[in-house]
């Protein structure tokens, strides 16, 4: 699940830290996509012998759509976010619970995004944060609408601790015909620096020379 945010856990701080820090996050939220290592920026082209890659993710942190980006600047893939049609909570206690009776329920949100090429791809990355042991209950949306059957299935993942959890025999539960690779776990504070380690990923996986 993600962190609580600077609001909930940063009160008694001075209002000119509490700036300097937000000022901290924007800047580098902005630069991080400008700043991968230059040796990284074609990694995965020579790699995919012209198999079409789609990015799929759920983010609400934003730490997963920085993972995200990541990948398709190194694979050159289509990104697409998912969106639900009721957005979840912004505040963390009412997201955790929410998530955690959707969990338990079996619960899908409906989604407000439609993919309708899919078939065109050969590659699909299938990015999510961890929230109770596994991915989010919209990944779970996509993964049971969707028919990935003879697809190569990428699983990433975002944390802050759990690692990928459970999240792999979910996702090959769910997608019982794809070839599902070893998935990327990246913790949620890194994200947004984590090229090399992406990179790497790429390699173990046989997408990056």
């Amino acid at each position: 699940m993600r962190t609580r945010s600077a609001k909930d856990t940063g009160l008694n701080r001075p209002r000119r830290n509490l700036l300097k820090a937000a000022a901290a996050g924007m800047f580098a939220g902005m630069a991080a996509p400008l700043l991968q290592p230059l040796h990284l920026a074609h990694a995965a082209e020579g790699s995919l012998h012209g198999k079409k890659v789609l990015i799929v993710f759920y983010s609400h942190s934003g730490n997963t759509r920085a993972l995200a980006r990541q990948l398709q600047t190194l694979t050159k893939g289509e990104l697409v976010e998912l969106e639900t049609v009721q957005p979840y909570p912004e505040e963390y206690r009412a997201l955790t619970e929410q998530a955690k009776r959707e969990l338990a329920s079996g619960f899908k949100p409906p989604l407000k995004t439609k993919i309708n090429n899919l078939q065109a791809y050969d590659v699909i990355f299938v990015g999510s944060p961890n929230w109770w042991g596994t991915v989010a209950a919209p990944v779970r949306t996509f993964l049971s609408e969707y028919d990935l059957s003879g697809k190569t299935v990428a699983p990433f993942i975002t944390h802050e601790g759990s690692a990928l959890g459970r999240s792999m025999a979910d996702i090959r539960t769910l997608c019982p015909q794809s070839t599902v690779v070893e998935g990327l776990a990246v913790r949620g504070s890194r994200a947004a620096s984590a090229w090399e380690e992406t990179a790497a990923w790429l390699r173990k996986i046989g997408m990056k020379e």
